[in-house]
């Protein structure tokens, strides 16, 4: 095959290079990260709770939180050996296509990607480039402008063909990328319209479908150089300039066309001088003819000028009409000199650029003039592109007088931002949400049609780069109506998250000429579908004509042996079945099946056999059964002996298979349809293999289908599934794995396109989200031995609360999902009690809210009926078998109103009666319950302000089936306790104690007192909302919550102060902590002050962690954090709200701190010990000693102890001792 190098040996090299660097493939090689050793045993069963569909340990470094992408930029998607998938490569935009470019000796050159992106990976990359599996490393294949949809690696010739909607060199929408020359022209000039798929046809040639009526390229109008280019805006200057008043303004020739010689309308160089007049402009341009006006004020004049285009300093070579022989000559050979005419009967003179160069600056350099110097009139420069700006300034000049020129009209509060690295100055402007929805800006471009005819419309976008706008980017909304007679534009959406400059094809095909009834027109506004605050940018729209040889409808069929084209298309049976369907139609898919094409997209055949869909037999077209498909098919898919087929179709052309809704498959065995389920309300675009593990470890393929549908239709006995435009068709079971009751991992986003890489796993693009745990949905287990997460058994769907103002108290904490949970555990009961706000089901099919039962066997249970369905449950606590639920809740049981709290029999299995006498105030809530240790006495915490009719603000106790009011003076909102002790309990939260604002609280039970804790008001920044004990008996905890300014805060208190964490060390800004809990280790990390070296400290919520990103869980050792799950809710990062345990953390044995008192007493303990054991050790040692030196004990003799008795009788020695003032006599 001869095909022509576009870019000479530069791209050569290049590939070269690609080839030489990259072996054969061994697959991405991924970094493991060592887990914590964590020490569960104690704890007996662990779970967590959280507002997460997908969850998953963090185990490799390649692993991110990043929920899937909604605002159109896409990935390479590559799998984790955990099951995980990660972004490899991230694009600024879509890929739509991906092969394999494997060499004929077999070696891997690299994955050519293809898609409407500017950068990837980081790199710029203008729609195509080149993907090293085993590095991940990016190589760009610089040369295009514009969008690839479709990339075919054909390894026979080692080409690389690429079609889409962009320019290259000599081509347009079709190119080839050839082994180790780089680009190359095919022998024709590429299509008239875009290319969307290419396949190889069964004799080895390559069949073109697309969007086009012939091969060719832009042209340029028949009515040239009728595009004034506006210097009015320009800045304007001169040199040697002269200093004669009313002629010394360079911008005195500015849109003078009458060749009047006056001040204000002439400018003069000094005399007998030379010297330039420049222009520098907002945006680039590509002149095509200048036109000068020459002074004759005295006799002067400028006699030989030079066109220098800026930046590039470079000198054009120009042609011109000589008027003294009316022939055209060129000016001189180097373009030093171009003369001009001194004749007063030439009104000006045009000057033809030979070759088109782009500037955004130019220099008129004047070296000779007439009479005493040089001047000029009046100039203008023409183009041939038909552009319309979004800054008004840059339009066709309205000095002009030109009749119906390009304008444009914003609307709204645009700025105009400078051009920095894009091609023009551009509007942008921020718009919060009501402002969207309302379109509150816009910009209406009208382009100057002076010729009526078929043209390719694109609308530029600049990058987001230049000025640092890509967080904030969206989605423009853009339509347009470009005949007098015909529709308006179908809404497009246009992503503007692009890194570098890019242009969108809007529209192709006829337009008409501007007129006073009637001009084209292009509205950009914001597209209405998205929330939160967005930069939306305009800059330019450009209208192309277009040339082509005709003859062709959507397809063409390339002999890729010859070097020359066959220019009677007939003579190829694909031509010929292209020109045999209805004018306009639209090839989208093609597929090659057993030596059989099948051809997709928007078309009927004149015949009206087929509409949409047909297959190519022996270049015969071949209707499929039923007449095909009623609308318009968007993509195919091959697996096996089935087609995959995704589109916006709803049946047969006949209409007389029913299921066959956006989404169905042909056998091309049996030649018939096979409807999938009832298919999907929506258009779908892709359909995607994907292997999963539907069974434990035996991973199979499934079919993703992607679009724009919000529902797979409800089938059989199965019910309709609502879903964000993703399924999974899983082809074993002949189902929606949505539907399947299966424990497999979960994934949502949208993927694009795939390929299959020998060696290594399959490359995936598009924007997916999925985490490790299958059937894991807002609460799961963990172990240690090993460290893993599982699931609970539980399908839970989160609920968003209806009434925004049922909310927690304190901020910061979580309202949907699972929030909170307890392991309750006596004698022969055994459950698992989760609650939150959420949506579950019942082993008996039922549907449970918010509260949810699991048994010793696994069953699911709810509760009975009577509590209002937005009822969310924040705390769980257990005395004997009765569960103590709180939260915002309401309803009625047995005619009694609850509020805030509910009794439930757990052994019972319902609503223990009577219910406690409700809580009341304004937006009850509770947000933490607890027993004393050792005691009855529940304790009950949050934001409310009486128990049935008893006054008992934030904090009030129930024992024996009555309230009691612990203290007086507290107020305010609690959201969590600990007991220090027995007769201590430690209170957080934002809380006033007798008039006084402070953040803890101490409750002496044995005073019945509240007391502030020293320092907590001036050293904590803000209100608590998590709080745990750091050892035995809580004298020293961590508390957590958010800062005045919104900063989340983590410190620790220590007996007599707190400690906050090192500025350098803290959380993210865009934290929120929920949860707090100690962990127990199996070794022991390095010495810190704040931890334990055998404990850790888990901190959950919706973190941001230092020199790692979003997570949802991480463990601190006292000197950093590390990231520990990681977990996804929908299309954004999930969070989780606390750990459970089923038993409490023994600080003793895991080497908790004591308090100072008991080690002093142990001290003294020990220390009379060993004085004891000393002494008793030194009465040994001396026995043995005298017992060595011989001593004998003394001889003992008895005597008779009455001998002496009669010496002194008894009455004499004591008889007087109770006589007073006399001493006893002897």
């Amino acid at each position: 095959m001869r095909l022509t190098s576009l870019f000479g040996p530069a791209a050569a090299e290049l590939v070269v290079l690609i080839y030489l660097l990259i072996p054969p493939t061994q697959g991405v090689a991924f970094d493991p990260v060592q887990l914590p050793n964590l020490n569960l045993d104690q704890l007996g069963r662990v779970a967590l709770t959280g507002d997460f569909d997908s969850i998953s340990l963090y185990t490799y470094k390649q692993q991110t939180q990043s929920a899937f992408s909604t605002n159109g930029s896409q990935a390479l998607i590559t799998q984790l050996p955990n099951g995980d998938y990660t972004a490899a490569a991230t694009a600024d935009a879509y890929i739509k296509t991906m092969c394999p470019f494997v060499m004929q000796n077999g070696q891997l050159a690299g994955v050519v990607v293809g898609g409407n992106f500017t950068s990837l990976g980081g790199i710029e990359a203008q729609g195509v480039a080149m993907y090293d599996p085993n590095s991940s490393n990016i190589t760009p294949l610089p040369g295009l402008l514009g969008k690839v949809s479709v990339v075919y690696c054909d390894q026979d010739t080692n080409t690389v063909y690429v079609g889409g909607d962009f320019k290259g060199a000599d081509s347009t929408n079709a190119v080839a990328w050839v082994g180790m020359t780089g680009w190359a022209n095919l022998p024709f000039a590429g299509f008239n319209g875009p290319v969307d798929s290419i396949a190889k046809a069964p004799n080895g040639n390559i069949i073109f479908g697309g969007t086009f009526t012939g091969l060719g390229n832009i042209t340029s109008p028949q009515k040239k150089d009728q595009q004034i280019i506006n210097l009015s805006s320009a800045r304007i200057s001169g040199g040697s300039t002269t200093q004669e008043n009313g002629f010394n303004d360079p911008e005195n020739i500015i849109c003078k066309t009458s060749g009047q010689d006056q001040p204000g309308s002439t400018w003069l160089l000094e005399d007998r001088t030379s010297g330039f007049w420049r222009a520098d402009l907002n945006f680039g341009f590509e002149p095509t003819k200048l036109r000068l006006w020459n002074t004759h004020l005295n006799g002067r004049g400028t006699k030989t000028f030079r066109f220098t285009a800026l930046p590039l300093n470079g000198i054009m070579n120009m042609t011109y009409i000589d008027p003294a022989t009316g022939e055209k000559s060129p000016c001189d050979a180097d373009g030093a000199r171009c003369p001009l005419s001194d004749n007063t009967s030439v009104p000006f003179q045009d000057f033809e650029f030979v070759n088109r160069v782009g500037m955004s600056a130019f220099q008129i350099d004047i070296s000779d003039w007439y009479g005493d110097g040089a001047g000029l009139n009046g100039i203008e420069l023409f183009q041939d592109d038909i552009y319309a700006y979004a800054v008004p300034d840059l339009n066709e000049p309205t000095c002009a007088n030109i009749r119906l020129g390009s304008n444009s009209t914003p609307t709204g509060p645009w700025t105009t931002a400078s051009s920095a690295q894009s091609q023009s100055q551009y509007l942008t402007v921020d718009l919060a949400t009501e402002d969207i929805q309302s379109a509150g800006a816009s910009v209406v471009f009208q382009p100057n049609i002076k010729q009526k005819g078929n043209y390719s419309v694109t609308i530029y976008t600049p990058g987001c780069l230049q000025d640092n706008s890509c967080d904030s980017r969206g989605i423009a909304n853009v339509t347009g109506v470009f005949t007098a007679a015909g529709a308006p534009l179908t809404p497009q959406q246009i992503f503007q998250t692009n890194n570098f400059d890019k242009y969108d094809e809007i529209y192709y095909g006829p337009v008409d000429v501007n007129s006073d009834s009637f001009r084209a027109t292009v509205t950009l506004t914001p597209y209405t579908q998205q929330d939160g605050r967005i930069t939306l940018v305009a800059q330019r729209v450009r209208f192309v004509p277009t040339n082509d040889t005709g003859g062709l409808n959507g397809l063409f069929e390339f002999d890729p042996t010859k070097g020359s084209m066959l220019t009677d298309f007939s003579k190829s049976a694909i031509n010929q079945v292209g020109t045999n369907l209805q004018p306009e139609a639209i090839v989208t898919s093609l597929a090659v099946v057993a030596g059989i094409t099948y051809v997709g997209g928007n078309f009927s055949d004149t015949s009206g056999n087929f509409q949409n869909v047909f297959s190519i037999t022996d270049g015969n077209a071949t209707s499929l059964p039923n007449g095909g498909l009623n609308a318009q098919v968007a993509t195919f898919q091959v697996f096996g002996d089935l087609l995959y087929i995704g589109g916006n179709f709803t049946n047969t052309a006949t209409g007389n298979i029913s299921g066959l809704n956006n989404f169905a498959a042909y056998n091309t065995v049996s030649q018939s349809w096979l409807a999938l389920g009832s298919g999907v309300r929506g258009q779908v675009n892709t359909i995607v293999p994907l292997e999963l593990n539907v069974t434990e470890n035996q991973p199979e393929t499934c079919i993703t289908v992607n679009g724009h549908f919000d529902q797979l239709e409800a089938s059989g006995s199965a019910p309709a599934v609502p879903v964000q435009g993703f399924g999974v068709w899983v082809p074993s079971r002949q189902n929606w794995l949505q539907n399947l009751n299966l424990t497999t991992r979960t994934i949502t986003g949208q993927l694009s396109t795939t390929t299959n890489i020998t060696g290594s796993d399959p490359l995936l693009a598009g924007t997916i989200s999925s985490q490790g745990v299958p059937g894991a949905q807002a609460a799961v287990s963990l172990t240690s031995n090993p460290l893993q997460l599982n699931s609970l058994g539980i399908k839970i769907q989160p609920q968003q609360v209806a009434n925004p103002n049922r909310k927690r108290a304190v901020s910061g904490q979580n309202v949907t999902g699972a929030v909170t949970g307890i392991f309750h555990k006596n004698g022969k009961l055994n459950v698992t009690v989760i609650g939150g706000h959420f949506t579950a089901t019942a082993s008996n099919g039922s549907t449970i809210n918010n509260l949810a039962f699991i048994n010793g066997t696994g069953a699911v249970s709810g509760l009975g009926t009577g509590l209002d369905e937005d009822s969310v449950f924040l705390a769980l606590n257990t005395q004997d078998d009765i569960l103590y639920a709180g939260g915002t809740i309401s309803g009625s049981l047995e005619n009694s109103n609850v509020n805030g709290l509910i009794l439930y029999d757990l052994a019972g299995g319902n609503f223990a009666y009577p219910q406690p006498p409700a809580l009341g105030g304004d937006d009850v809530v509770v947000n933490a319950i607890t027993t004393r240790p050792k005691s009855t006495q529940v304790y009950v915490a949050g934001s409310f302000d009486t128990a049935g009719s008893l006054g008992c603000p934030s904090v009030c106790m129930f024992d024996k089936g009555q309230w009691s009011q612990p203290g007086s003076g507290l107020s305010g909102s609690v959201a969590a306790l600990a007991w220090q002790g027995n007769d201590k309990l430690l209170a957080g939260g934002n809380i006033t104690i007798n008039g006084n604002t402070t953040r803890l609280a101490n409750y002496d039970t044995r005073r019945r007192e509240w007391t502030a804790l020293d320092d907590a008001t001036s050293a904590i920044p803000g209100p608590i909302t998590a709080l745990t004990a750091a050892n035995e008996d809580a004298s020293q905890f961590w508390v957590a919550g958010k800062s005045s300014d919104g900063s989340a805060f983590l410190m620790k208190y220590d007996d007599s102060r707190f400690h906050s964490i090192e500025d350098s060390s803290r959380l993210g800004e865009g934290t929120t902590i929920q949860g707090l809990a100690m962990l127990p280790l199996n070794d022991n990390h390095d010495k810190s002050d704040l931890v334990g070296q055998n404990m850790v400290l888990l901190i959950t919520g919706s973190l941001e962690v230092p020199n790692f990103g979003n997570a949802s869980a991480a463990l601190y050792d006292g000197r950093s954090f590390i990231p520990f799950i990681l977990s996804t809710a929908g299309n954004g990062p999930g969070s989780l709200s606390q750990l459970f345990s089923e038993k409490t953390v023994d600080f003793k044995s895991s080497g908790g701190q004591m308090k100072v008192g008991f080690v002093v007493l142990i001290g003294l303990a020990i220390a009379l010990g060993v004085t004891f054991l000393l002494v008793v050790a030194g009465i040994v040692i001396e026995r043995y000693r005298r017992r060595a030196e011989g001593y004998q004990p003394a001889p003992t003799q008895y005597f008779d102890k009455t001998a002496n008795m009669g010496r002194i009788p008894p009455e004499d020695l004591f008889g007087r001792l109770g006589q007073r003032g006399t001493a006893p006599l002897l």
